[in-house]
Order: structure tokens, then sequence, then C-alpha cells
């Protein structure tokens, strides 16, 4: 069945600003320096006719994950990420994501959605966060989208941070 993530993050510089971040290979090289976790890597950026996308891999150390997931698959976690970005349109922009864990049954996907939010710009994440095991995937679940609204806090800090260095 899934469990439903939504986020939302107000950033100060325009969609254009965000946008050329999100499109741009060394925001992802930045980003993952800071916070990719261990074995961090950006394994491709790539533009495709109008669209842009990057696959990497992040990590999460077996001490930042629940109790219950270390359990299931006990040591460090490899997250396989994907994440494509379409043109501006109209001064808005949508995306899709994609992440799949290494030895684990389950998968997270969902859309973006980047507007004006007045003077800057909103970031929508929207997705499905599910695992596949019987009786304890829901708990999973909710454990996995929590530990997803602390990554994407940090994601929103990193991307103020880095287009105000740009600027």
């Amino acid at each position: 069945m899934g469990h439903r993530i939504e986020h939302s993050a107000r950033h100060t510089k325009s969609v254009d600003a965000l946008h050329a971040a999100f499109t741009t290979e060394q925001y992802w090289k930045d980003r993952l320096a800071e916070i990719g976790g261990p074995g961090a890597e950006l394994v491709e950026a790539r533009t495709d006719s109008d669209t842009f996308s990057v696959t990497l891999i992040q990590g999460i150390a077996a001490k930042h994950l629940p109790p219950m997931v270390t359990r299931i698959r006990p040591g460090d976690l490899r997250i396989d990420r994907t994440e494509s970005w379409g043109p501006l349109r109209n001064g808005s922009a949508t995306g899709t994501f994609s992440v799949r864990t290494e030895g684990a049954p389950g998968k997270i996907y969902g859309t973006l959605t980047l507007t004006t939010d007045g003077t800057g710009s909103l970031l929508r994440i929207e997705g499905t966060v599910t695992v596949d095991i019987p009786f304890f995937g829901g708990k999973i679940e909710e454990a996995i989208a929590e530990q997803l609204r602390r990554l994407n806090e940090k994601e929103d800090a990193f991307t103020e941070n880095w287009t105000s260095e740009q600027t």
C-alpha cells in the first residue's frame, strides 16, 4: 500500500536560481560532499533533450538508522537515488525522483514541483514509501518517512546556502 510523503520548503532565491542549481552537476557534487553520508558518489549527471538527470549513491551510517531497520538489514545503508528535472516553463518546473536501497525490499518514488512563492520559490515533494515486508512493512515505512523528513530539511538548508553563495 505504501506510506505517503509530503514536504514543502520555501527558499529566498527565485525559481530560476533553484532550477539552475538543480540542473548543475557542481551543485550535486557539493551537496553529496556535505550531506551524502558514507560512500556518497555522483554516478552520473546528464542532459537528454530538455531533461537534466542525476544518479547518485548516498549512505546512512548504521548508527543513524532506527533499530527496526538494522534488525532486518544490518550495517550502513546504501541508497541509490535518481532525480530528474524538466525545463522551466511559465515560471515553474517539475521533476521526478526514485530511491532504492541495496539489500532492502523497499522503494521511494514521487514528484517534485518548483514554483514561485512571492519573491522566492517553493519546492514541493510528494511521493510514496513502500516496504514489502509482511506485518512490519508499515512501521518501517513510517521510520523511513521520518528519516526522509530529516534529510529533506538538511537538503533544503544546503540548497539555501549554496544558492546564496552563487550570487
